[in-house]
């Protein structure tokens, strides 16, 4: 049986994290925990990329998926070494081909995504090329088992709250939860564990909490993944995209409702939704704070 959160958020990590003198709606003194953010900045070899704003947590695997979900190295590209250097804030990811990136960095174009989004003109052009698994399959019990679960896992979000949380699952079982300031630096995590984990995914469910954007269509779409899933809304650039890469597109997903923007017949519709109680004895926020 395929084991739950193979990575997960790490609430042991006190330099996620600082605290702060605050005070409540009473005007009470109040201690309270926020994340920080750091600059961080990607090497490609020798090419300096990009600073992104980040948590700060496994930077080998955000400029990994970076420069992949950049269309920068390809999945099954030969990767020399991922060198962190935490004084400096700055990975370098080395290859064996030669690469050169000037006239790239020129063709970018500054999205929504928070902390910064950036998408070059060339990935688009090669979005239009990918081909997802049309036999991938989402049984609403799965969906419904993935909501509870992740949203009942202890998490930076609940503790601090400002960060996006992306999960990568099979079936019902969640395999790989991230978070970050940025919700498409979520995104590269997941697809940087991916590469280094060699996992494929064409039979993979990936659950955001934020926003269905062009940007997280374009960056699942580009990872292969079939079905992407959000408990926020859609833009409509996100749906439009959906529908040109065939991909199953499922947003406002809470409780027992959903929207399915396009895909449904990926979807197997197995639950009465009458007969479901979803209903926890205890949520993890509850857990964290007691």
């Amino acid at each position: 049986m395929k084991k739950e959160f193979l990575i997960k958020p790490n609430l042991e990590n006190d330099f996620l994290t600082e605290i702060i003198n605050s005070y409540d709606e009473n005007g009470n003194e109040t201690k309270l925990p926020v994340v920080k953010e750091i600059a961080l900045t990607i090497f490609l070899n020798k090419e300096e990329i990009v600073t992104v704003m980040t948590l700060g947590d496994m930077p080998e695997l955000l400029a990994l998926g970076y420069l992949l979900n950049q269309n920068m190295i390809k999945k099954n590209e030969e990767i020399s070494s991922v060198d962190y250097d935490d004084d400096l804030k700055v990975v370098i990811v080395r290859t064996d081909k030669i690469t050169k990136f000037e006239t790239k960095l020129k063709k970018k174009i500054r999205t929504s995504g928070c902390a910064v989004g950036t998408v070059f003109g060339d990935l688009i052009e090669d979005f239009s090329s990918v081909k997802l698994n049309k036999k991938a399959v989402l049984k609403t019990s799965w969906l419904y088992q993935l909501s509870k679960k992740i949203n009942t896992c202890p998490s930076l979000y609940l503790k601090a709250g400002a960060l996006h949380g992306c999960v990568l699952c099979k079936e019902d079982k969640p395999l790989a939860y991230v978070e970050d300031v940025g919700r498409h630096n979520a995104v590269d995590k997941i697809a940087g564990w991916m590469m280094m984990n060699k996992i494929e995914p064409d039979d993979k469910i990936f659950y955001t909490t934020g926003r269905l954007t062009s940007e997280m269509v374009i960056k699942t779409v580009m990872m292969g993944i079939p079905i992407l899933i959000s408990r926020s809304g859609f833009t409509e650039s996100g749906v439009s995209l959906a529908k040109e890469a065939d991909l199953t597109l499922i947003g406002r997903a809470k409780g027992k409702r959903m929207i399915i923007a396009n895909g449904k017949e990926r979807i197997i519709f197995d639950v009465n939704t009458k007969n479901l109680n979803l209903h926890d004895t205890k949520s993890a926020q509850q857990k964290i704070l007691e």
